[in-house]
């Protein structure tokens, strides 16, 4: 997935199926400036991760 895309997910009234490493997540937070966003996984969301926006897939 690119910056933008990731952003346009982020910003999404619906919510819209991402992984990472197989992991359910929502997008909180895009910086398209570094290419990085920060999610946490559907079923914990006080467990944040920052990672890259191509290791992110949109099903």
């Amino acid at each position: 997935m690119d910056a933008k895309r990731a952003q346009e997910i982020a910003n999404a009234s619906e919510m819209c199926q991402v992984t990472y490493n197989g992991t359910n997540v929502y997008i909180e937070h895009v910086d398209q400036n570094s290419g990085k966003a920060t999610v946490h996984p559907l079923n914990n969301k006080t467990s944040k991760w920052s990672v890259t926006v191509d290791e992110l897939l949109e099903q």
